[in-house]
């Protein structure tokens, strides 16, 4: 592990070296043998992505403080193939995740593939660049490991599902008489486009569990009683959890209007738009693949 002399001034994401060792530390990294710089270039990433342009230092190293850094380390170490992470991953892991898919699938058989083709997504069957691409590398740290894994395992079933529904072919669909809904209107843009790159750009910062539950409430219709049942948590932590996601929203686009120039009567007037107006894939957005998205289940049950 190098000195923190060698990484002076401000790196990635407004950290300054000082500030790096004290997290580093606070993390137990070098548990895994994850080096300090690699530590910083992973929070600089992650501090880069949720933090305003030109976000002051101290904001910086407080976001930073707030992560989950000992489940952020431990997840990057599996991503990287440690043997002693997976080891502690697994022990801590692998029977909540059993029964975190049994909760969904509500079938021993299915559940158990369901949580094994999640766990050979974590590892990395696949490689990228001669790199084995583990999802854990989309892991940020800003809410608890156990809520990611419970939430992309959500979505691993989302996925199965809607595979499933595209194997119904158009015919037998028309010979079972369904009604084919006429397509949303097109989405016309808002009139400032500030609104939507906002929009976008606070959506994109969401942790993986919080665009779940925004998705499943508000997309999706589920109650907070099935949202709770998926994440294995009560529905008043859910009702929590989403009246308080609700607000930061909210007052992450006004700050980001106010800094993209706009008075604050103007930002207040732009969020009162119909959100059908705005230029951004809200949907997409909240169900993209690395943050767990949204639980499309509505109907099944």
């Amino acid at each position: 592990m190098s000195g923190t002399a060698q990484m002076p001034g401000p790196i990635a994401g407004g950290l300054r070296a000082s500030a790096v060792a004290d997290l580093f530390e606070r993390s137990h990294a070098a548990d895994f043998a994850l080096s300090e710089q690699e530590f910083a270039r992973i929070l600089g990433e992650i501090a880069a992505k949720s933090l305003p342009v030109g976000a002051a230092e101290n904001d910086a190293v407080a976001f930073c403080r707030g992560l989950r850094l000992e489940d952020l380390v431990l997840a990057r170490a599996c991503a990287a193939g440690h043997e002693r992470a997976w080891e502690i991953f697994l022990t801590r892991y692998r029977e909540r995740l059993y029964d975190a898919a049994r909760s969904i699938t509500r079938e021993d058989s299915s559940a158990r593939e369901l949580a094994d083709s999640l766990y050979a997504d974590l590892y990395g069957t696949e490689t990228r660049d001669g790199r084995r691409a583990s999802k854990l590398n989309y892991y940020a740290g800003r809410g608890s490991l156990e809520g990611w894994l419970r939430a992309t395992l959500a979505q691993e079933y989302v996925n199965r599902y809607r595979r499933g529904k595209r194997e119904v072919s158009l015919e037998e669909k028309t010979e079972a008489g369904v009604q084919f809904a006429a397509p949303d209107r097109p989405v016309e843009p808002a009139s400032d486009p500030r609104l939507a790159q906002a929009t976008d750009s606070v959506l994109a910062a969401l942790a993986a569990e919080e665009r779940f539950i925004l998705a499943s409430y508000h997309l999706d219709g589920r109650t907070l009683a099935e949202i709770a049942r998926t994440l294995g948590v009560h529905e008043s932590t859910v009702s929590r959890k989403l009246e308080k996601v609700v607000r930061a929203v909210r007052e992450r686009i006004m700050d980001e209007l106010l800094q993209r120039g706009m008075s604050r009567r103007q930002a207040e007037e732009a969020l009162q738009t119909d959100v059908r107006d705005v230029a951004v894939d809200i949907r997409g957005r909240l169900a993209q693949k690395d943050a767990a998205g949204a639980f499309y289940r509505k109907g099944s049950d």
